[in-house]
């Protein structure tokens, strides 16, 4: 990675709709080369996919939730960890050190939803305990690591 693929990636990161055309204008580098070191990123794995994000409030989901999960012991991970990847109102979890082990990420559309959720994570085998943070409101949230221009 050199300043250039570095300014690449701030490019796809603000708009990744945009045409390799519109990065080389941007960036004052040709065409081709703005294609060449897109295609090197993601066949290397630097980027691994392309979405869309929504608003989570406009698709009905108007509660945002921080679970903290603690197990009873690591043996139970990878079975609780199946189970939140199959469930789709958990849309992000942090295997953690220190008291929890996990930090989940719930989007649902209410506090009844929430509590069948909530009970579906209790449910499953090994969870001692769980702590719950209501998000107010987002202050900040992008979606992957800055593409840290300094490092050259």
């Amino acid at each position: 990675m050199d300043y250039l693929d570095y300014q690449i990636l701030n490019e796809l990161k603000t708009n990744a709709r945009q045409t390799a055309s519109e990065i080389s204008k941007n960036i004052h580098l040709s065409v081709s080369t703005v294609i060449e070191r897109i295609k090197k990123m993601e066949k290397s794995g630097l980027i691994q996919y392309y979405t869309a994000i929504t608003d989570d409030a406009k698709l009905g989901n108007d509660i945002t939730v921080l679970m903290e999960v603690s197990m009873e012991h690591p043996r139970y991970n990878e079975d609780f960890i199946h189970q939140v990847n199959t469930h789709p109102n958990i849309i992000a979890c942090y295997y953690l050190t220190g008291d929890f082990d996990f930090l989940l990420k719930i989007c649902c559309k209410s506090a009844d939803h929430l509590e069948q959720i909530h009970k579906h994570i209790k449910d499953c085998n090994g969870v001692r305990f769980t702590k719950s943070h209501y998000v107010l409101r987002t202050v900040k949230n992008i979606h992957s690591s800055p593409a840290d221009l300094d490092e050259e």
